[in-house]
């Protein structure tokens, strides 16, 4: 077992200092200051049965004080909820900026249905408003009233074609204290930010609750036609922007919320499981690759500890325990940023195992022709 344990804690003093210091929450929207001409924006928000979060997200796009031009497009993918019925008497009750809403039907062949009412948000907007930028954010997503000026400051004083803010989820229940910090630490440890927001990176992520994108470079990358069929569109969307010569940018955010509950941990497991697997590009090969690397990483440490104290291995135990303690240290500013306590911060290696399980659990279901479901839709690999 001393090999095992020397191995995790060689991985995680890596993963300290060599993977884009990926555990520090400090990555805010860049230095800004107003335009001289605001440009005009088009807000573009699909849909799908999402009747129960609209009340707590809707309003507060339709309330952003922009100093320009800017008209909210809620496109209903399919619902059954009444959700755009409840989105017209929201706009109606609340006023603030103009509100369209538009039913495309099914999306074509090829597409997903969020992607699809993409296209169809983006068209709509290029007849009534002739944006500059896109803001593409989804419904259960709640913008503080500076939020959009914000946005667009930033973009236009570091002259990026992409910024996207990584919303701070809702952290209510015990599952959700236990499961969504490490959601967002663990994404950042894929993608870390700074990599993102290097000039010439070759590391591109999103985050799909926000997107501010400028129109001449969702162009340039034929967005959303060249990514119609990706269930992870926001990673997707960061990589054809970047390949196409875009400048892009990724933070943590401090004015965007998600209002979306996830109480119990089956809700969870279906957010997580529906595409981790297609994260792994549906390849059993780096699927075994993750389950050992999350094994060696995240449960050998309390693992080598307590059998060398068992066995009364001191070394084993040693390197066990300093691996835990430099994995805790990583997590605590994550655990800092959702106001959580630190005491939380040993039980990663349990949500470790949980996520382990739930990416199996995604390839099962993806082999069972059960992959990739999100209310009532299931898509297959590309």
């Amino acid at each position: 077992m001393e090999w095992i344990g020397a191995g995790s804690l060689l991985a995680w003093v890596w993963l300290l200092l060599g993977q884009g210091f990926f555990w520090r929450t400090d990555i805010r929207l860049p230095a800004r200051r107003d335009p001289e001409r605001w440009p005009s924006v088009a807000v573009v928000v699909p849909a799908r049965d999402e009747a129960a979060v609209l009340p707590d997200s809707l309003p507060s796009l339709l309330a952003q004080k922009y100093p320009g031009r800017a008209e909210v497009f809620l496109v209903d993918d399919g619902s059954t909820d009444g959700t755009a019925a409840l989105a017209r008497a929201l706009a109606a009750e609340r006023g603030g900026l103009p509100l369209t809403v538009s039913s495309p039907g099914e999306p074509e062949a090829g597409w997903t249905g969020k992607l699809w009412a993409v296209r169809q948000g983006i068209a709509l907007a290029r007849l009534r408003v002739a944006p500059e930028y896109l803001l593409l954010t989804d419904a259960d997503i709640a913008h503080d009233p500076d939020s959009l000026r914000e946005l667009v400051a930033a973009a236009r004083s570091a002259d990026l074609d992409l910024v996207s803010q990584m919303a701070r989820l809702r952290i209510v229940t015990f599952w959700e204290r236990l499961i969504v910090p490490a959601f967002v630490y663990f994404f950042g440890q894929l993608y870390p930010f700074r990599w993102v927001n290097r000039p010439g990176a070759r590391t591109a992520a999103a985050a799909g609750g926000c997107v501010l994108l400028r129109l001449d470079a969702a162009e340039r990358a034929g967005i959303p036609e060249s990514i119609r069929h990706a269930v992870i569109d926001d990673v997707m969307l960061a990589r054809a922007v970047q390949r196409t010569g875009g400048t892009i940018w990724l933070g943590l955010a401090d004015r965007v919320d998600s209002v979306r509950p996830y109480p119990r941990l089956a809700e969870l497991w279906r957010m997580v499981s529906r595409s981790a697997y297609a994260q792994l590009l549906h390849k059993p090969l780096l699927l075994a690759a993750t389950v050992a690397g999350l094994a060696l990483v995240y449960l050998a440490p309390p693992v080598t500890l307590l059998t060398g104290l068992a066995g009364g291995d001191t070394a084993t135990a040693a390197l066990g325990g300093l691996a835990w303690a430099v994995m805790c240290g990583t997590y605590l500013p994550m655990l800092r940023y959702y106001r959580q306590p630190p005491w939380t911060a040993p039980l990663l290696p349990f949500t470790a195992l949980l996520y382990l399980l739930m990416t199996v659990d995604s390839a099962v279901r993806h082999y069972r022709g059960r992959g990739a479901a999100w209310k009532g839709r299931t898509y297959g690999a590309p």
